[in-house]
């Protein structure tokens, strides 16, 4: 089984346009730095879950199985729109905190990928995504709560100059409240001391990364 990595690759042909002060993006060579630290993250990832006992093993239908699957695609996300940010973004605290999304984010994948292959789970399984959650949560136009549209990422792709910063800074805000959300919905609902654990990380991160981004919008404004 194979995680969803995201590497620049597919930004290779993404215009690179300098910023507002004159400053030039990102070199290739730390775009490729970035890569290989997002791979490093995600085998990680992959240890630290290989590394955990196994007491029991969630279903298929569990809400610790959704949870990973959906998890994972929601990070996914993230990580796509924090590599844009890295390669166009014009100011380095939000080059910055993109380096550190995507990196976490993707040892995270790692993490959640690696307990599905213990469980002997398929990383897709049989139920529609966000079933496991209790509050009804549902799939809006096949997003999952705070992600960002086919055309939000379209214009985030094509943005220049600040407006990436601004665009990015935005769509994820809206991304981690909606992951807060789903991360709430398992602590509620599992028992599986790992699962807990990850998902209490994940929790304090994010909550911690939404004050940092809320201080970062105010200053794109400016």
């Amino acid at each position: 089984m194979t995680a969803p990595a995201t590497t620049d690759s597919e930004y290779d042909e993404i215009p690179a346009a300098p910023d507002e002060g004159g400053r030039a993006p990102a070199s290739r060579y730390g775009v490729l730095a970035l890569a290989i630290m997002l791979v490093v993250g995600l085998l990680l990832g992959y240890a630290g879950g290989l590394l955990t006992p196994r007491i029991t093993r969630p279903g298929d239908a569990s809400v610790e199985a959704g949870f990973a699957r959906d998890m994972t695609t929601h990070h996914a996300q993230a990580v796509e729109m924090s590599l844009i940010a890295y390669r166009s973004a014009t100011l380095p605290e939000v080059r910055q905190i993109a380096v550190d999304i995507a990196t976490g984010q993707q040892g995270e994948i790692g993490a959640m990928q690696t307990w599905l292959r213990e469980w002997g789970l398929s990383p897709t399984g049989s139920k529609p995504p966000m079933s496991w959650m209790s509050d009804g949560a549902t799939v809006k136009d096949g997003l999952m709560p705070g992600m960002a549209t086919p055309q939000q990422m379209t214009a985030l792709r094509n943005a220049q100059g600040i407006e990436v910063d601004r665009q990015f800074l935005t769509l994820m805000y809206a991304h981690h409240l909606g992951g807060i959300h789903m991360i709430d919905a398992a602590l509620g609902a599992t028992d599986n001391a790992e699962v807990l654990r990850v998902a209490n990380t994940m929790k304090a991160t994010q909550q911690t990364e939404l004050n940092n981004l809320r201080q970062l919008q105010a200053q794109a404004k400016g």
